[in-house]
């Protein structure tokens, strides 16, 4: 794992290639401490990352999405979103990967910060 100290939400994702290796348990806990409300999970024999935004009603929600949608194609990084009255659910993974890599955590951060910035 890179020992790149700057808060994720200020990195990028970099391109992952053929053969890029997910991360090892150890370095997906440490980098979770750094992000505020996500969970790793398993799914279908991988980890993935995943948070629940609430809002008052589906428009919210939307709109949300809408934000995240041409951060995630700026960074080339793509989350699964599920869209429900009043929620927002992000999955995260890399999929050449097949599992979580340091752009899952970049990408998180950054979809958390759309709530925060003013």
């Amino acid at each position: 794992m890179a020992s790149d100290t700057k808060p994720l939400h200020q990195r990028h994702c970099v391109k992952c290639e053929p053969g890029t290796p997910p991360l090892s348990s150890h370095d997906v806990g440490q980098l979770l401490e750094r992000l505020d409300g996500w969970t790793v999970e398993d799914a279908d024999g991988h980890m993935r990352l995943m948070k629940q935004y609430k809002f008052k009603g589906f428009m919210p929600a939307v709109e949300f999405v809408n934000k995240i949608a041409p951060i995630a194609e700026a960074e080339g990084h793509h989350p699964d979103l599920l869209v429900s009255y009043g929620s927002v659910t992000v999955h995260l993974f890399t999929h050449i990967a097949g599992g979580l890599t340091e752009n899952d955590f970049i990408l998180a951060a950054m979809i958390d910060r759309l709530l925060t910035k003013s």
